[in-house]
């Protein structure tokens, strides 16, 4: 738990239950497809509530601790925006019915915390215990932003999947989806689980896959857990909103991925250097900062020379 009280824990718990209670409770107790309107005002007041616990922080712990948790909130929103993307792909990729993908992001939400929270402790415990571990965690990062870079688009292949081959193997499965319920009967009364089920294990493991890239990159930023945790919370409960947010404008953020992937390079390396090279917090987060805003900022340019040029 770092040095904060069990009490600054079980109140930020209370405060995310009460976020998702919310959310999947009040105003989208029946799973449906978010207007784009509604998830734009939804995703806008989970930032809003992000930006407000800074400041929580910033009165308990003073201005460092805040430029750190921002810095934080931000790096993993980034990545965040980017997981997004891979999930329009993996629902593409098997074709699910818009009406069921709501109840796949929630679910999918709720494992991230899960293992957001396990990973975060174990990364903290490997740190305290071998600090040659931020060599690791930098160069896992270098390698990721490097990789991303090269690879403009995200490739999907499923079929290769190492979660697909084996629930194929070993769940039975109906060739059809019903609605969007996990596990359907077939015509002989068997239990059979539907292609749903198979698009929810393979969101999960992506979740892992990026949190094996989000906990290093923000424990490059704070070694705090609370912090660590705080921050990439906040930046998963607003997924499932921004998704609908985000569903038809895949193509216009261009530069978006180009952008995570210097950010993953620049934490990377700030991390494996730290011994040496010591960049303080207000830097790095006018980097992350700078770099997120120049992405989006030429994507739009990008995209209404595109519009001239057809016009």
């Amino acid at each position: 738990m770092g040095h904060h009280a069990p009490a600054v824990w079980l109140g930020f718990a209370a405060l995310v239950a009460l976020l998702l209670a919310v959310d999947l409770g009040v105003l989208n107790r029946r799973a449906h497809v978010l207007r784009f309107k509604e998830a734009l005002s939804w995703s806008l007041g989970l930032i809003g509530f992000a930006l407000a616990f800074g400041l929580f922080v910033l009165w308990r712990e003073g201005g460092r601790a805040a430029l750190e948790y921002y810095t934080g909130y931000l790096v993993e929103l980034s990545l965040s925006v980017d997981n997004l993307f891979v999930f329009i792909l993996i629902f593409e990729y098997f074709g699910v019915p818009a009406a069921a993908q709501p109840k796949v992001l929630k679910w999918g939400i709720f494992g991230a915390i899960g293992m957001r929270l396990a990973m975060i402790a174990l990364g903290a415990l490997l740190l305290q215990r071998w600090e040659w571990i931020t060599w690791v965690f930098g160069a896992i990062l270098v390698i990721t932003g490097i990789r991303m870079w090269v690879q403009k688009q995200q490739r999907m292949e499923l079929e290769r999947n190492p979660v697909v081959r084996l629930a194929r193997r070993l769940l039975p499965l109906s060739t059809s989806y019903d609605q969007s319920a996990f596990v359907t009967r077939a015509v002989d009364g068997r239990r059979l689980a539907t292609p749903l089920l198979l698009v929810l294990l393979v969101v999960e493991w992506s979740d892992l896959v990026f949190a094996i890239d989000s906990i290093p990159a923000v424990f490059a930023v704070t070694r705090d857990p609370f912090l660590v945790f705080s921050s990439n919370v906040f930046a998963i409960l607003g997924l499932r909103a921004l998704f609908f947010v985000l569903a038809g404008m895949i193509d216009k953020f261009v530069y978006l991925r180009p952008g995570v992937a210097l950010i993953l390079v620049f934490v990377g390396l700030k991390m494996a250097l730290n011994h040496w090279v010591h960049l303080s917090t207000g830097l790095s987060l006018g980097v992350v900062v700078g770099t997120l805003a120049g992405a989006v900022v030429l994507s739009i340019r990008r995209g209404a020379r595109k519009q001239r040029l057809a016009a």
